[in-house]
């Protein structure tokens, strides 16, 4: 049926892309009244679209500029998204969801990022919520009737078929489809004849060419229809279609929300012939993540003793063991390990937590006694706030209760430990006691929504830590005629990953960080060859990327080459000492659990792997990426008068 000559509100929520242009002003004041109407903690874009029909009703919601939210969308929970975001009719968004920037959603596709369990103790409708969340990258399209389910992580310019039920994260690039979905190309792959090159900015909105992840010499991708010359010009909805997902080789046009997988059947393991050779780099970096997948469940029924877990055949339970398991398979297989169910894991781990202290004692130790500001300076417990708190955190719950000798401490109490610290002779305790208490702040803000800091542990921690930095290294403490900068690089490590890491917080000084750190690599007494341990080499790694993300990543990056060449070295070292069955071992001496492949190890090592390839640009190839102790995101966006 024709429309009339001006679109009605109808219209433009079912095409909400006409609106920028079309719309008249007294619906442009309707449009703006219906956004302000929106309920929950909402942040709305410039020149955004939300559908009168659509049931928007989040808790939290931020809405890029130029996004929309189109008829009879069902939106909940917690959505942020970049700019260039689509949400097209009856999409259902809910849960924890992030997308980036350029993310096209085909109608009727749904985003659940939540969850709850289904223990046989009660009904289904009394069992507990959950959720990990849901990340998409940058440049994504995901077709019509499209089911992604809670803790996938959809990397930078995928492409998910119509259809597609979405299980597991996917690698950057990909071209996915199946039911469950399955990776069948990489967009970057030659189709047809076209070789022009493209500029890799247009296909994904405030991606930098030079971020790093997107390559500045690939080939042209199929001519999309309303592209070829002599044909009309696109709409502006053709022309969005077009940008988004052109750089696939999918075919985009107007209205169309299916993406073009161009014959290849999901269950098919054929590939085009025309492909171009894999970069070898990168197919080593794929076969080292598909065989830690396959051999994943194994690795943990090795360390598994029929009651608890042991980082190694013959070693003692321990708490940390049972928490490194808990990261590996959520790693690797995205569920729990299936010794236990996810309730039982969960019970047994927040059963370890003292309600009165919030302190974790390792396994036969009694509960550690707290020092006069009320909390501890050392021990396993220091770092069970950590891993046990991240790994009840994987599992959906987290903490059950505050850590008291830190929501208790006064602000002098701090100050005075905080000076008390081994600075000049022990930098990694001093580092590794901060990391503990900020975690447990973060952790102790959970139990507050956030909107009690105590006694104000969070903005004492920084204010102290930004005023005592050193302004020629960026870092905490001072080298040593005997180790050099060890203590100080891996103290570093261990402090800002709890603190300014782990709050979203930028560090101080990052390009003397940077040299501090390219300094310390290059010191033979601990990355000699043979000589580099998991601890030592994560401790450079996280730094580099940490500061790289505030100082630019790319061929203009401050020393870039530099760190380029030595992700490379470390990765090429490392990936060759998977052992099959057993996972990696923690690194040469007696260092930490010494040569045996155990628990720590691995996990560790698989998370210094995505670090690596990260600075390298490749990450999105291992399919995975770390969420626990070892995330690359802040588990906290910033703190009231700091952020």
């Amino acid at each position: 049926m024709d429309h009339p000559s001006q679109p009605s509100v109808r219209h433009f929520d079912h095409c909400p892309w006409l609106f920028a242009d079309e719309a008249t002003e007294e619906q442009r004041a309707a449009q703006r009244e219906v956004q302000r109407a929106v309920g929950g903690d909402t942040g709305i874009g410039e020149r955004c679209y939300v559908a009168e029909s659509a049931a928007v009703f989040p808790d939290r919601l931020r809405l890029g500029d130029d996004s929309y939210i189109a008829a009879h969308a069902y939106v909940t929970g917690e959505l942020d998204t970049g700019s260039h975001c689509t949400l097209n009719p009856f999409t259902t968004v809910r849960g924890n969801v992030v997308l980036g920037h350029g993310v096209r959603i085909g109608a009727h596709t749904s985003l659940l990022g939540f969850n709850h369990s289904m223990a046989p103790d009660r009904p289904v409708f009394r069992q507990p919520l959950t959720s990990r969340g849901i990340r998409v990258g940058d440049d994504v399209w995901i077709g019509s009737h499209v089911i992604v389910v809670d803790g996938v992580t959809i990397g930078d310019h995928c492409v998910i078929g119509a259809g597609a039920v979405v299980t597991r994260s996917l690698p950057a690039w990909s071209v996915a489809a199946g039911n469950p979905a399955r990776v069948l190309r990489d967009r970057r792959e030659v189709r047809g004849t076209g070789t022009a090159e493209v500029d890799p900015a247009a296909a994904a909105p405030g991606i930098r060419p030079d971020d790093g992840r997107t390559p500045t010499n690939r080939p042209a991708p199929d001519a999309a229809p309303g592209a070829a010359a002599g044909d009309p010009e696109p709409t502006p909805h053709a022309r969005r279609a077009v940008q988004v997902a052109g750089a696939a080789g999918a075919e985009a046009t107007a209205g169309a929300e299916v993406a073009d997988l161009s014959g290849i059947r999901p269950g098919s393991d054929r590939t085009p012939t025309s492909r171009p050779a894999p970069d070898p780099r990168t197919a080593t970096l794929a076969a080292f993540a598909d065989t830690a997948r396959d051999q994943a469940a194994g690795l943990l029924d090795r360390c598994w003793d029929g009651e608890r877990y042991v980082d190694r055949p013959g070693a003692a339970p321990t708490v940390r063991a049972h928490c490194d398991a808990v990261e590996i398979a959520d790693l690797l297989l995205g569920v729990a390990p299936e010794h236990l169910s996810t309730e039982e894991h969960i019970g047994r781990l927040s059963g370890l937590q003292d309600p009165k202290s919030g302190l974790v004692p390792e396994f036969g130790e009694p509960l550690p006694v707290a020092d006069a500001d009320g909390f501890i300076g050392e021990g396993a417990a220091l770092y069970h706030v950590l891993c046990v708190g991240y790994a009840l955190d994987l599992l959906g719950p987290g903490l059950p209760h505050p850590v008291r000798g830190v929501q208790d401490m006064t602000v002098r109490q701090l100050i005075a430990r905080l000076e008390a610290l081994p600075w000049r002779a022990g930098a990694w305790r001093a580092g590794a006691w901060v990391d503990s208490v900020a975690t447990a702040a973060h952790w102790n803000l959970r139990h507050t929504d956030g909107s009690d800091h105590g006694h104000g542990t969070p903005e004492t921690l920084f204010g102290w830590l930004l005023t005592r930095a050193d302004p020629w290294t960026g870092m905490w403490g001072s080298p040593s005629a005997e180790e050099g900068r060890l203590q100080v690089v891996n103290g570093y490590y261990r402090l800002t990953r709890g603190s300014f890491a782990q709050f979203g917080l930028p560090v101080p000084y990052p390009e003397r960080v940077v040299d501090a750190v390219l300094d310390h690599a290059r010191d033979a007494r601990h990355f000699g060859s043979g000589r580099e341990n998991a601890c030592n080499v994560l401790d450079v790694a996280h730094p580099l990327w940490l500061c790289t993300q505030q100082l630019g990543r790319g061929a203009d990056g401050y020393r870039s080459g530099e760190i380029h060449d030595w992700a490379e070295r470390q990765l090429t070292t490392v990936l060759p000492r998977w052992q099959d069955g057993r996972g990696f071992c923690f690194g040469p001496g007696a260092v930490g659990p010494g040569p045996e492949p155990g628990l720590q190890g691995t996990e560790m090592w698989l998370a210094i792997v995505w670090y690596l390839a990260d600075l390298l640009g490749r990450s999105g190839e291992l399919g995975y990426r770390p969420r626990g102790i070892h995330r690359p995101e802040p588990a906290r966006q910033g703190i009231t008068g700091l952020s």
